[in-house]
C-alpha cells in the first residue's frame, strides 16, 4: 500500500489549542479523535473526520463523571486520558478521574462507558480495576482487556512501575482471572496502547512524561500477554531537538485508513520562545503522523527517523467528510448527529466550557435575556467548587476577545467581565466590580452608600493576586471589554467614545502555561466571561457578542 500517491495535506497540529492524550480510531468512514478534559466541561470532547484533514466536534461521553460533577477536583485533576474503542457493534470509552494531583496516590477510579453513537447516549460510568491512569482497551475474538499503568505509591517506590493486563467480562466488566505484569521500563512509560499486527502484539507507549521529554517508544510480543520486547530507538520524539516547532510529541495512538496506510495520532505542542525558556501557552495539542512498517516489521515515521511533521500527506476521502449540520444516514460506526430536544442551555454548548460542571440555567441563563447571557455570580476566580464562568479554547498565540457587558455591582464582592484563564493559580482579568472613592482606603465595605464602579484589572500567579490598575467607568451604555493576546504579551481594552482604551500596562500571558512555575499543569489557556456575588449568589450580569478570533502568527 506504500505506493498509494495521497493527495491531501494535514497540518498539524489538527486540533489546535488545549486537545490533549488524543485517541484515534477509525470507525466506517469516520476517524474519531477522543481528548482529555481534566476538570473542564463537557466532559471527553470527541471530533470525527473523514480526511484527517477537516475536523468536526462529534458530541462528548455525557456522565463520564460519576454524579455528573467534578466539585473539589484540582486544577489539572479530573478526567485524565481517555481511550475510544470501537468493537464492531458499539463505541467504549474507558479513563480516569483524578482526585490527587502531585502526591503518591492519584486517588483515581478507572470508569467504562459504551454508546451505538459517539453522539450518545452512552451508558452511566461503571468502576473497573483501578491500577493507575491513562488506561486503555483491548478487543480480541470477543474478549476484553483492560491495559493500565501499575502505581506503586509507597515511599521509594516508583509512580510509573509498568504496565498491567486485565481481562474483563463483556457484560459485567468484573475481572476474569489475574492482572499481569506485560513490561517494565527504567524510563517513565505511560499510556499504553496495543494492537496486533502481522502476528505480533504491538503496545504504543507514552515514554518520558508529558513535558519536553515526551515520546513513544513501541514494544512488541508473540503472545498477548508478553513477554514483550522492547524496541532501542523511540518511534516518535522531539525531545532532542528543541528547534522543531513541534514540541512534546508523545502519546500516540495507531489508526488504519481504508486504503491500508497507517496514521499516528498523538500530543504536541507549540511553545513560546520567552527569556524565561519555552512556555506552552495553548496547552498541549492533537498531531497525526504517517506510519509505515519497516522490513522487522515495526511502525516507524514515514519521513523518517522520529521528529513530527508539521506537514501530512493524507489519502483524499473518497466522500466529502466533515458534513456540517446536515443530517445523514449512518452506516455503522459513523455515529451521524442524533436530533434531540433543545436542552434550556443548548446555545452554551461547544465550544463553550465550564469549570467542574455542565452549564445550567440556574446560573447561566440564556431565556430571560434572548440574544444575551445572563450569568448568576456565585464564588471566586479560585474556587474548585461552583465557578459562573464559561470559556472558550485560545487556538493561536494571536488572539482577541471581546464582550459586550451589562452590570451593577454594588459591592467589592461581586465582579463580572472577561477572563484568559489557565487555572486558579495562573489567570489575568478585567472585570466590572465596586471600589472606594478616590483617595480612600481599602478597608472592606463601610456602608455609606460612597464609592464607584470600576475596571480592576488583576493578574494572578503562583506568588498571588496583584491588581494591575482601577479605571472608573460609567454605565450608563453597556460596556464593551477586551483583550489582545500577540504571543507572551495580553493587552486589556475596552471601548470609549467609539474607540479602544487600554487598561493598565501589558501582562505577561507567558504564565498561563503548561510550564510556568515548576508545577504539575496539564490543560491550557481559555477566554471567558465570569461573574462572581461571594455574600448573595444573587448578583447577576448580562453579556453578549462574545467573540473570540485566533490567528496564526510568528510568536
Amino acid at each position: 500500500m506504500d505506493g498509494i500517491q495521497p493527495t491531501v495535506v494535514a497540518r498539524n497540529p489538527v486540533f489546535r489549542g488545549f486537545a490533549p492524550d488524543p485517541s484515534l480510531i477509525r470507525a466506517g468512514d469516520w476517524y474519531y479523535v477522543a481528548t482529555s478534559s481534566f476538570e473542564w466541561f463537557p466532559t471527553i470532547p470527541i471530533h470525527r473526520s473523514r480526511d484527517l484533514v477537516t475536523w468536526e466536534y462529534a458530541g462528548h461521553v455525557d456522565g463520564a463523571a460519576p454524579g455528573g460533577t467534578l466539585a473539589g477536583v484540582p486544577d489539572s485533576g479530573g478526567i485524565w486520558a481517555p481511550s475510544l474503542s470501537w468493537d464492531g457493534e458499539r463505541f467504549w470509552v474507558v479513563h480516569s478521574v483524578v482526585r490527587s494531583v502531585g502526591t503518591p496516590y492519584f486517588d483515581q477510579d478507572t470508569y467504562v462507558s459504551t454508546a451505538s453513537e459517539v453522539s450518545g447516549p452512552w451508558t452511566p460510568p461503571r468502576r473497573v480495576a483501578s491500577h493507575g491512569f491513562d488506561p486503555a482497551l483491548f478487543h480480541e475474538d470477543g474478549r476484553l482487556w483492560l491495559l493500565n499503568l501499575q502505581n506503586d505509591h509507597r515511599p521509594g517506590g516508583r509512580r510509573f512501575a509498568g504496565i498491567v493486563l486485565t481481562e474483563l467480562d463483556r457484560d459485567t466488566l468484573a475481572p476474569l482471572g489475574g492482572t499481569r505484569l506485560l513490561l517494565q521500563h527504567d524510563r517513565l512509560i505511560e499510556g499504553p496502547k496495543l494492537l496486533r499486527h502481522d502476528g505480533w502484539y504491538h503496545l504504543l507507549l507514552a515514554e518520558g512524561g508529558t513535558g519536553f521529554e515526551h515520546g513513544v517508544r513501541t514494544a512488541r510480543s508473540r503472545t498477548l500477554t508478553g513477554p514483550y520486547d522492547l524496541d532501542d530507538c523511540p518511534m516518535l520524539t522531539s525531545r532532542d531537538n528543541p528547534g522543531l516547532p513541534l514540541q512534546k510529541a508523545g502519546h500516540g495512538e495507531l489508526a488504519r485508513a481504508p486504503d491500508g496506510q497507517w496514521f499516528l495520532g498523538h500530543l504536541t505542542a507549540r511553545p513560546l520562545h520567552t527569556p524565561d525558556g519555552p512556555r506552552c501557552t495553548l496547552g498541549r495539542e492533537t498531531a497525526i503522523q504517517s506510519v509505515i512498517w519497516d522490513a522487522e516489521g515495526r511502525p516507524r515515521l514515514r519521513q523518517g527517523g522520529w521528529h513530527p511533521a508539521v506537514e501530512v500527506a493524507v489519502p483524499r476521502a473518497e466522500a466529502a467528510g466533515g458534513g456540517g449540520e446536515e443530517e445523514e444516514e449512518a452506516e455503522p460506526g459513523t455515529a451521524a448527529p442524533q436530533s434531540r430536544p433543545a436542552s434550556p442551555t443548548a446555545p452554551l454548548g461547544w465550544p463553550w466550557s465550564t469549570l467542574r460542571e455542565p452549564p445550567d440555567p440556574s446560573w447561566a441563563d440564556v431565556v430571560s435575556r434572548p440574544g444575551w447571557i445572563r450569568l448568576r455570580g456565585r464564588q471566586g476566580p479560585e474556587s474548585r467548587w461552583a465557578q459562573s464562568l464559561l470559556a472558550q479554547r485560545l487556538t493561536e498565540h494571536a488572539a482577541t476577545a471581546q464582550v459586550v457587558v451589562e452590570a451593577r455591582p454594588l459591592t467589592f464582592t461581586q465582579a463580572a467581565g472577561l477572563i484568559l484563564r489557565y487555572d486558579a493559580e495562573a489567570y489575568l482579568s478585567l472585570d466590572l466590580t465596586w471600589a472606594e472613592s478616590p483617595g480612600e482606603p481599602q478597608r472592606g465595605q463601610q456602608w455609606e452608600g460612597g464609592g464607584r464602579t470600576v475596571l480592576s484589572l488583576v493578574e494572578r500567579d503562583e506568588t498571588g493576586a496583584r491588581q494591575a490598575a482601577v479605571v472608573e467607568v460609567d454605565l450608563r451604555e453597556p460596556l464593551t471589554l477586551g483583550v489582545t493576546v500577540e504571543g507572551a504579551e495580553a493587552c486589556f481594552w475596552y471601548v470609549r467614545d467609539g474607540g479602544r482604551t487600554q487598561v493598565g500596562p501589558a501582562l505577561d500571558c507567558a504564565r498561563l502555561s503548561d510550564d510556568h512555575g515548576g508545577r504539575l499543569r496539564f490543560t491550557g489557556t481559555l477566554a471567558g466571561i465570569h461573574a462572581r456575588d461571594l455574600v448573595d449568589a444573587a448578583f447577576t450580569a448580562d453579556f453578549r457578542d462574545f467573540r473570540l478570533t485566533c490567528a496564526e502568527s510568528g510568536g
